[in-house]
């Protein structure tokens, strides 16, 4: 009964810790599609540069683990602020068919220039010695990258919180979502704030693209291959929900985890079963705003 137990508690920190993960990518398209009313199906692959970026710093330039991941966040944000200030900015006022249209198929140019420089093979950022090996909670034997990975992404989601409810950015962003002409008679500069806005969800892409890596490997198709789950967990989360989002991804990550032990036949469907349940239950997702 006590092995049963910590296996059962054992998968449940590997499934919060996945969950964590997806939050981290998703939580970047719940900000521009959920608050700024973007359709960015290139979302994924902002994810993907993130990675390459601090795999880039790791190997290439000989820069520490700690120090890359930052590095290509924020590389990742200029790239982002770049594309938002040339490209998105042609589709803001366009229907979603030519929102969707435009960033799918930046998608597919962002795979080849990848595809062409970095090869097809499967990579992961190494990771340094303080986050290598396991350590014991009583009888569990817990990962040390896991629990970090745990503790970073629930740092991202107060510090987003506290960005969006309880700062002068936050209101002026709630601001130019709800109403953009009276955003722009009360001094609001809304395309900057826009902007910010964008970048800091490419960022947070790009961190959980470098942070997940060593559980959802990069590779050129990464930004078409994980689309469908960044999708998923902003859709049950709700729409512009971050604390949905949040729901959502634990929730998933925690049943993927489980119905993969537990019911190995169905495998990957036992996550698409569950969301059609949900969604058949909370059709406004989890947290309807």
């Amino acid at each position: 009964m006590t092995s049963t137990l910590a296996t059962f508690l054992s998968l449940a920190v590997d499934g919060i810790a996945y969950g964590m993960m997806l939050f981290l990518i998703s939580v970047g398209l719940t900000i521009t599609l959920g608050v700024m009313r973007v359709v960015n199906l290139t979302h994924s692959a902002f994810a993907m540069l993130g990675g390459y970026i601090a795999l880039w710093f790791i190997q290439r330039a000989g820069v520490h683990f700690f120090l890359a991941v930052p590095l290509a966040v924020v590389a990742t944000m200029a790239i982002g602020a770049l594309l938002e200030r040339t490209l998105y900015r042609w589709v803001y006022g366009t229907h979603g068919l030519g929102q969707l249209l435009m960033t799918i198929g930046l998608t597919f140019i962002i795979t080849a220039i990848v595809k062409n420089l970095a090869g097809t093979q499967l990579q992961s950022l190494p990771l340094p010695s303080s986050l290598q090996g396991n350590f014991s909670v009583g009888p569990l034997n817990l990962s040390v990258y896991r629990a970090f990975l745990i503790v970073a992404s629930a740092a991202v989601a107060f510090a987003l919180w506290l960005g969006i409810e309880r700062t002068a950015f936050g209101a002026r962003l709630r601001a130019a979502v709800d109403n953009q002409r009276m955003a722009r008679c009360v001094g609001i500069n809304v395309p900057a704030v826009f902007s910010v806005t964008f970048a800091i969800g490419c960022g947070l892409a790009a961190l959980g693209g470098a942070l997940g890596s060593p559980m959802l490997p990069l590779e050129p198709y990464y930004g078409l291959k994980y689309l469908v789950i960044v999708l998923i967990v902003v859709a049950v989360g709700g729409l512009g929900s971050l604390r949905g989002s949040l729901y959502a991804a634990l929730l998933l990550g925690l049943i993927d985890t489980l119905g993969r032990y537990y019911l190995p036949a169905l495998g990957a469907f036992v996550i698409y079963l569950a969301v059609l349940a949900i969604l058949l239950v909370r059709p406004r997702g989890l947290v309807a705003n």
